[in-house]
């Protein structure tokens, strides 16, 4: 339970918000849940000035529960393009639809309730439920679990469970009752604002009279966290297949990394392939498509969460059959001017956008097939 007494703390970090508090078109006098959700979602390891253009158009197009309910898939993809972690869009789908089935188009008040829909976790949960309805519950995000971190020079690795439990205890027995919403957007405003990663701004922190790690004079020596794993790398190969003004999309199984958005046919490198050769195997795997592999198209690079890939696009001539998917994925032959209108993650947007640019790409007469 909340401290019934106010630590002092506390009480400067919310002096503080009240002073510094920053402006978002989802926070508001008078929370609306269905904003507080869908902009927690959307913030998810990714940063409030990247998010804000994407809510405003998320809100514009779906301002209600019902309207995301009653959205198409694809469309809901498009509308979430560049955001990245493609996967939160289809849940908050998902979540919307149930919520209008089961709770009358209102979302739970309840962090347990909130966390028995798609795409809710513990901390999600609880922002939506101390934010949107005044719950007295703590929240951990990255800022958050940073500032507590600091200030009590915890010595857990914030990325282990002994850590996080401890974050949690701390969170939440510091707590103020009533004020959990200001208490928990304090704390995130703080570590993206003052409590920076590499260059914590120190001298104008109102906790600083209570921070043990500025006390130690090694702030940033804090979080500590376990030691990093390599992070995998794999190069990757897309193949640009064209039908005079069109080309060939695949659109990747739902369930899976990207799933529901629309690529460039292709894949993994095996080890002692070429490129050329990976591309042809990929194709005839994925699509029952033989292929003649031409000139290159571009070279592209990019950071998963969990891995980097390099991607090399390349030109892709059919010689033999027509493409017929074979893990349930659709394809499409799609004009130039109509990629836009088919979501994609970056990479393959970049590909786009290439081809967009250069019509002339990868135009070529298709080998005529050997007579028998």
């Amino acid at each position: 339970m909340p401290s019934a007494t106010m630590p002092p703390w506390v009480q400067a970090l919310l002096e503080w918000y009240q002073r510094e508090r920053r402006t978002f078109p989802w926070r508001q006098e008078r929370p609306d849940p269905y904003s507080v959700w869908v902009a927690e979602v959307m913030l998810q390891q990714t940063r409030t000035d990247t998010v804000e253009p994407y809510f405003r158009r998320w809100m514009a197009r779906f301002p209600t529960v019902e309207d995301l309910a009653r959205a198409d898939t694809q469309e809901v993809l498009h509308l979430w393009e560049g955001l990245g972690y493609y996967r939160r869009a289809l849940y908050l789908l998902k979540a919307a639809r149930e919520i209008v089935a089961r709770y009358g188009g209102r979302l739970p008040s309840s962090p347990e309730e909130l966390e028995k829909l798609p795409g809710i976790g513990p901390y999600t949960a609880r922002a939506i439920a101390s934010i949107a309805f005044g719950q007295d519950v703590a929240v951990l995000d990255g800022n958050v679990k940073r500032v507590l971190a600091r200030l009590f020079a915890l010595e857990e690795p914030i990325d282990r469970p002994q850590g996080v439990r401890r974050l949690w205890h701390l969170a939440q027995e510091h707590l103020p009752p009533g004020r959990a919403a200001d208490y928990n957007q304090a704390l995130m405003d703080l570590g993206a604002t003052v409590c920076l990663p590499q260059k914590p701004r120190c001298t104008v922190c109102p906790l600083r009279p209570w921070c043990r790690a500025y006390a130690l004079g090694q702030p940033t020596q804090w979080p500590r966290r376990s030691p990093r794993k390599k992070t995998p790398h794999y190069t990757v190969v897309a193949g640009v297949i064209r039908r005079g003004n069109r080309v060939l999309l695949a659109q990747r199984p739902e369930g899976s990394l990207l799933g529901g958005l629309w690529e460039f046919p292709g894949g993994k490198v095996e080890p002692g392939e070429t490129l050329e050769q990976a591309l042809a195997r990929e194709i005839e795997e994925e699509l029952a498509l033989k292929v003649r592999v031409g000139g290159r198209v571009g070279t592209f690079r990019h950071a998963y969460s969990h891995f980097r890939i390099t991607l090399h696009a390349l030109c892709a001539i059919p010689v033999q059959g027509e493409p017929h998917p074979q893990e349930g994925q659709r394809v499409a032959w799609v004009p130039l001017s109509r990629l836009d209108a088919y979501p994609m993650g970056k990479v393959d947007r970049l590909i786009a956008r290439r081809l967009q640019q250069d019509p002339r790409l990868c135009l070529a007469k298709p080998t005529p097939e050997p007579k028998a």
